[in-house]
């Protein structure tokens, strides 16, 4: 770490789609390795407890960009956003982590997927971004670049508002569009704001040399293929984009006072590893919510395992505190500046946060060791720290907690808007997935 003064810090943020707790070497992956996320594990900041801000995508994405609970806007409800992304995405007029940078002097760019509404009204350059390059929806095939099958259905893949066509595996056309971007700069020059938002490993289950496969799909939601052997080569292909850019960025000289974050928008689906948690996407049980995280920032962060309880709505007060930038005091954020932290000016301390989730109607709040979750109406109350897979339902043994907790659910869900019928929600069912059946009560005792 240096110790002379510093320019204000470029950003890289670096977001997965659907990626597992353990699908990556450095937290337990054990089927492949991923050389180029574990030596940034090793060169910066490994997070043990970081939480996303929900268990689907777009509403992940409402809270990382306005440092918020995603409840305090209509779309952020959604679960995800897909059929009135035209009429719930994120209002332009609110603040945002790239408009307070752009405000600030920074260039500001996102690569990759946006899936906080759909133009005309909405879109990355009407709320903060210079530049954008990517998708508008929630995912795309990763050859054709469509959010559908078929010749009628419109590729979802944009220059700023204009559509455009690219050959080539979205992963790595990422990569090059972000890796081009950065070779635009230099040491010294404007500090910038890159959000880099892959698809990667989000279905459809398609490798970097499976464009068959990809011709050959019925469903985009793709029920009927892959497997583990894909999923590693599709997570392997974004670890492999990862280091291309972090090399550019070597390159330039940029790499010691740039903070690069990388993280997942949700636990994962399907083929992820999620061990020693259970759970997956569109649930509160840890492995849908606990998120692989990782933060290099050579001029000022040593390295280090954090345990500091953290969630996506930290990103914003953080990243700006780093910039030396002041939030919008109209629009105060949920999350914390977790900087102190990380430079060792403030102990690692217990954090309260809350979620809930349409789909089985559930509920969750995590205080210290302590999870009070609520799915349909069953409740439990779990030590997570020693029992990560959330088995020992603990709510008769420490009966004031359990009660504290479900309180504080109920007066934190009070300030939000409600969850309506016409809210979408999706989530796993018996016939999508046989491992999520539901047991035949009628038999418990035969």
């Amino acid at each position: 770490m240096t110790n002379k003064p510093l320019q204000p810090p470029n950003i890289v943020f670096i977001l997965a789609d659907d990626l597992g707790w353990a699908d990556l070497s450095v937290y337990g992956q054990a089927d492949f390795s991923t050389p180029h996320l574990d030596a940034l594990a090793g060169e910066g900041v490994r997070f043990t407890q970081a939480y996303a801000n929900s268990a689907v995508c777009s509403a992940t994405r409402f809270a990382l960009i306005t440092g918020r609970y995603q409840y305090r806007l209509r779309g952020g409800l959604e679960e995800p956003l897909v059929r009135k992304a035209h009429v719930h995405g994120l209002p332009p007029e609110h603040p945002t982590l790239p408009s307070l940078l752009r405000n600030a002097g920074y260039d500001t760019a996102l690569i990759g997927k946006w899936h906080l509404g759909s133009l005309p009204t909405f879109g990355p350059l009407k709320s903060g971004y210079n530049r954008f390059f990517g998708n508008y929806g929630g995912a795309i095939d990763y050859f054709t670049h469509k959010p559908g099958v078929g010749e009628a259905v419109p590729r979802d893949l944009y220059e700023g508002e204009v559509p455009v066509e690219r050959v080539g595996y979205y992963t790595q056309l990422l990569a090059d569009e972000a890796s081009g971007w950065l070779r635009g700069r230099s040491a010294g020059s404007k500090p910038f704001f890159l959000s880099l938002h892959f698809t990667a490993p989000h279905w459809p289950w398609v490798g970097p040399e499976d464009e068959e496969v990809s011709l050959g799909l019925k469903d985009l939601f793709h029920y009927d293929g892959g497997n583990l052997h894909t999923y590693g080569k599709m997570v392997r292909s974004l670890d492999g984009a990862v280091g291309q850019v972090l090399h550019a960025l070597q390159e330039q000289g940029l790499a010691d006072n740039t903070i690069v974050v990388f993280t997942s928008d949700n636990g994962g689906e399907r083929f992820s590893k999620t061990w020693p948690f259970t759970g997956q996407k569109t649930e509160l049980l840890e492995g849908g919510i606990r998120v692989p995280t990782l933060l290099r920032w050579p001029a000022r962060i040593a390295p280090q395992v954090s345990d500091q309880v953290t969630a996506t709505m930290d990103w914003l007060p953080t990243l700006l505190a780093a910039a030396g930038v002041a939030p919008d005091a109209d629009y105060p954020s949920d999350g914390e500046n977790i900087l102190p932290v990380l430079e060792g000016h403030a102990r690692v301390h217990p954090r309260t946060l809350f979620w809930r989730y349409k789909s089985q109607r559930q509920r969750a709040v995590r205080e210290g060791r302590f999870k009070y979750l609520k799915i349909n109406d069953n409740e439990f109350l779990f030590d997570v720290e020693d029992d990560t897979l959330e088995r020992a339902n603990l709510r008769h043994k420490h009966p004031e907690v359990f009660e504290r907790l479900r309180a504080a659910w109920e007066q934190w869900n009070a300030q939000f808007l409600s969850i309506t019928d016409e809210v979408v929600t999706h989530g796993l069912s018996p016939d999508i997935q046989a491992d999520r059946y539901a047991p035949d009560l009628s038999q418990r005792g035969m």
